[in-house]
């Protein structure tokens, strides 16, 4: 399987520099050593001996081996300890091949990051100036100073080999977390995207049930209006005035029809607050029905937000017009109560009452559902009590949201 962070550039650099440096330094101090002037002759097959040693060594335990067995640290301890040891031979023989023990320092790359990767530097670092040493005319000064040049060496060397692997692994985690960033990312793209497509469905949802609300409140109950007038200009001589009332009914249907699909709200809340508009209301329905309809309001009037005006003059509405299709009543009250926090919508009448009146459509009709839908839209809530043959009381409760004064 691929490695999701494999090895930087810099990483996969040092790694070939350890690998060839070995023998680049061990050709290096051949060249070196047969271009002396002053060898002596029979020294020469002793020194390919130890460079041919050298280099099967370098072969024998490190390409030649299977990749899972070169990176075991049996493996490598053993490749590293060859490596000096044929470096010190060689350094013993002929200076010159300082240069090959130079590779031990690259090789102790490979320990990091760990205490072992000191070890490997100083003992590069000893064998390096060990071979070079004239330990006949040594001095304790001249080895004391050598042995601070260990120290250093082995610190800032084997320090350094530390601090990059230590900050290539704080890269692949950085790369890591970026990697799961644009994952993420990704994912979370897609979840807006389906959010997106809920959302627009819902909004045609929505929007679809607005229109049928609109529908059911405006048209409907003015058509059902109109209704009732010609059936009573059908049964009396002089219908004018039914037919008058028909007539005003289905100009303000129209009316309504067009702002409804424009999404307004009702006429009556155009140049009115709330109060106003439900007088008005009261006094149409009354005329309609010729149901004796009080109005009441109570608190301190304050003007709401369109939102709330618009869904709790619906909400009347509604009530009335379930009042004049189903309950027979012969009086009715509304009472709006302004109390400070929340705005109470009451509305009630004598009429036959309903068997079960916490269903959203006791009478298989539409009313109570729309009215429960559009309150749950601005916040509100619908209460409905009612005892078959002592009539009805619906409450809506609203948040008292303020607009602006008009």
């Amino acid at each position: 399987m691929n490695d999701p962070f494999p090895p930087s550039t810099w990483e996969r650099r040092f790694e070939r520099a350890a690998e060839i440096v070995p023998y680049i330094t061990l050709a290096a101090s051949l060249a070196l050593s047969l271009a002396s002037p002053d060898r002596p002759e029979g020294e020469i097959p002793r020194t390919f001996a130890l460079t041919a040693l050298a280099l099967a060594w370098l072969l024998g335990t490190r390409p030649l081996l299977p990749a899972a067995v070169r990176r075991r640290r049996l493996t490598v301890t053993v490749h590293f300890a060859g490596v000096l040891a044929t470096a010190g031979l060689l350094g013993l023989h002929d200076p010159a091949f300082v240069i090959y023990c130079i590779s031990g320092f690259f090789l102790a790359a490979n320990f990091a990051p760990s205490k072992w990767t000191f070890a490997a530097v100083a003992a590069t670092s000893v064998v390096l100036y060990g071979t070079t040493l004239d330990w006949t005319q040594a001095t304790p000064q001249l080895i004391l100073f050598h042995l601070a040049i260990v120290v250093v060496q082995t610190v800032a060397i084997g320090g350094g080999h530390i601090a990059g692997i230590r900050i290539e692994d704080r890269q692949r985690k950085y790369r890591k977390a970026v990697s799961d960033l644009q994952t993420a990312m990704e994912e979370n793209a897609d979840l807006h995207a389906q959010l997106l497509t809920q959302a627009h469905q819902a909004g045609i949802l929505d929007e679809r049930q607005r229109m049928a609300r609109e529908i059911h409140d405006t048209l409907a109950q003015g058509l059902t209006g109109i209704i009732t007038q010609l059936r009573a200009a059908q049964r009396v001589e002089d219908s004018g005035t039914h037919l008058e009332l028909a007539l005003d009914l289905a100009q303000d249907s129209l009316t309504e029809a067009r702002r409804s699909v424009a999404a307004l709200q009702p006429h009556q809340l155009e140049d009115a607050h709330l109060p106003e508009a439900m007088t008005t209301l009261a006094r149409n329905w009354t005329e309609t029905t010729g149901v004796d309809l009080h109005v009441e309001v109570t608190g301190d009037r304050v003007p709401l937000s369109p939102a709330i005006e618009v869904t709790l003059f619906r909400v009347a509405q509604e009530a009335l017009a379930n009042v004049a299709k189903h309950a027979g009543a012969t009086r009715a009250g509304l009472t709006l109560s302004y109390t400070g926090a929340v705005v109470l919508l009451d509305i009630r009448d004598d009429g036959t009452g309903i068997d079960n009146p916490g269903s959203d459509n006791p009478g298989g009709g539409f009313g109570l559902s729309s009215m429960r839908q559009r309150l749950r839209g601005v916040g509100g809530t619908l209460e409905v009590e009612s005892t078959p043959g002592e009539g009805t009381a619906v409450s809506a409760t609203v948040p008292a949201l303020q607009g602006n004064p008009r």
